[in-house]
């Protein structure tokens, strides 16, 4: 019953592909909303509650890398399904009435279809003609970015009318229905391609990334046992080097890290890291702020859907960012859309900053971050892939969505961490004002953020020229593995 590739219909590919990324992105944030939830449901501390998302994003960045390099092979169809069910196998181990640790284990087995993302793009720009690609892959990134916002209320309502059950339920219908569209639509990888994985290189970057994300979700770590933290901080950054050096001498390494080393992959990274914590530090920013009781002084002491709402104009915006950003493309180097759209976001800092004082304000925060994240994140793939080949796609915008998952889960420790210094002993609630020095810490990376794409944009040459035939163009260069 499995169909071949040509009685795939064609129709169907791009829907599938955005459902795809859409659905992996949402149900990889579905612990976010659900922390208390979880704790009270299963009577566990909020920190080991805590874990139902960052082992999600833990599984995810550590999955990622694997699943680029075999996306880059001829199993790539093979590849999605079998992840695919994986994650219905997780979401299944959700809902059904088992003990804690089984919701770790399932929540971990989602996690693993957040590297699912980069594989659309890599089937995008091989199946589709060159005027649809380019569009279709930014829709992808955009998807993968504003299903956060998605999943928030769903996941909050769900929550208030039958419990963290009927939440997970959801996802367990999304993922089947996610599998059904790949079953009926993914084609076949183009011929002559072989995707040989690195287990070593992919057991040393597992390790680093484990470091880095377990560094960034415990923060109480750093301030009861520092010694500890700079312990094995240290230790992450020997195994990531260790892993780019181990790259570097493979013939057939994880992440092509030469290619990584380029100016324009290698700046358009380090912008997505520095990015990818401001953007994310303000989107926790304003969902803690509006669940604040408005006994601390401040707040708006919203429930846990009505507080998802106000990620709606984050997800509405950003959907539109994604839409109109080709067309823009069409007159605006890649690197300075990634410079404007900073400043998008750094524009929702300022605002956040000085006007919080109702929750209309707090709306059109939310909205102007979604604006500028969609429009970020709809131009970062043609700055990659303009200097990528074709056959590497896959694996090139699996390393940047790792950089993203880091710097999502550093935006995120940040906020905490910020808030938490600005909280009075003996109260609960962080004072007003730290949640305005956690602004002006957002206002600097994403000035950052704007800079570094900036330097990009000036590097002129045929290298950096982003354009539509640039990233359809046909794989030249290293020759296949």
């Amino acid at each position: 019953m499995n169909p071949s590739p040509s009685s795939a219909e064609p129709r169907l590919l791009v829907p599938s592909l955005m459902f795809v990324a859409l659905v992996v992105a949402a149900i990889g944030s579905l612990g976010a909303p659900l922390i208390t939830s979880v704790a009270t449901t299963f009577h566990v501390s909020l920190d080991s509650a805590q874990w139902t998302l960052t082992i999600t994003l833990l599984s995810g960045a550590l999955a990622t890398p694997v699943l680029g390099r075999l996306g880059a092979g001829s199993r790539r169809r093979e590849t999605i399904l079998a992840t695919l069910g994986v994650v219905v196998a997780g979401s299944a181990l959700t809902v059904l009435p088992l003990p804690f640790a089984w919701l770790l284990v399932g929540r971990a087995a989602q996690g693993v279809g957040l590297g699912l993302t980069a594989l659309m793009m890599g089937v995008a720009r091989d199946h589709l003609p060159e005027a649809r690609s380019a569009p279709t892959i930014a829709l992808v990134s955009v998807a993968s970015t504003i299903g956060i916002g998605i999943g928030y209320p769903l996941a909050g309502l769900l929550t208030d009318l039958g419990g963290i059950r009927a939440a997970y339920g959801l996802g367990l219908f999304v993922t089947a229905v996610a599998f059904l569209a790949a079953w009926r639509s993914m084609p076949m990888s183009p011929g002559g391609r072989s995707a040989h994985v690195d287990v070593t290189g992919a057991l040393l970057l597992a390790g680093g990334l484990f470091l880095v994300l377990f560094l960034a979700s415990e923060t109480n770590l750093w301030s009861r046992h520092l010694g500890l933290a700079v312990a094995l901080a240290v230790a992450a950054a020997f195994l990531l080097c260790v892993w780019t050096v181990s790259e570097l001498r493979s013939k057939a390494p994880l992440v092509d890290v030469r290619a990584v080393r380029h100016p324009a992959v290698a700046g358009a990274n380090i912008a997505m890291l520095v990015g990818g914590v401001g953007m994310y530090l303000l989107l926790t920013l304003i969902t803690r702020y509006s669940q604040t009781p408005q006994g601390a002084g401040y707040g708006f002491g919203l429930s846990t859907f009505v507080a998802g709402l106000v990620l709606v104009p984050f997800s509405a915006l950003g959907f539109v960012a994604g839409k109109l950003t080709p067309r823009v493309r069409e007159r605006l180097d890649a690197p300075l859309l990634l410079a404007g759209s900073a400043v998008v976001v750094l524009g929702a800092f300022a605002l956040f900053a000085v006007a919080r004082s109702n929750l209309a304000e707090l709306f059109v925060a939310m909205g102007v971050l979604g604006f500028g994240v969609g429009s970020f994140s709809a131009a970062m793939p043609g700055v990659i892939l303009a200097v990528t080949p074709q056959r590497e796609t896959s694996s090139a915008m699996s390393f940047n969505q790792v950089v993203r998952s880091v710097g999502f889960s550093l935006g995120s420790a940040l906020g905490g961490l910020v808030l938490a210094a600005g909280t009075d002993t003996g109260h609960l609630f962080p004072t007003d004002g730290a949640y305005t020095t956690a602004a002006l810490v957002g206002i600097a990376a994403m000035s950052l953020t704007a800079l570094t794409s900036l330097v990009l944009a000036r590097q002129r040459g045929p290298e950096i020229e982003v354009t539509a035939a640039a990233v359809n163009a046909p794989s030249q260069g290293r020759p296949e593995r």
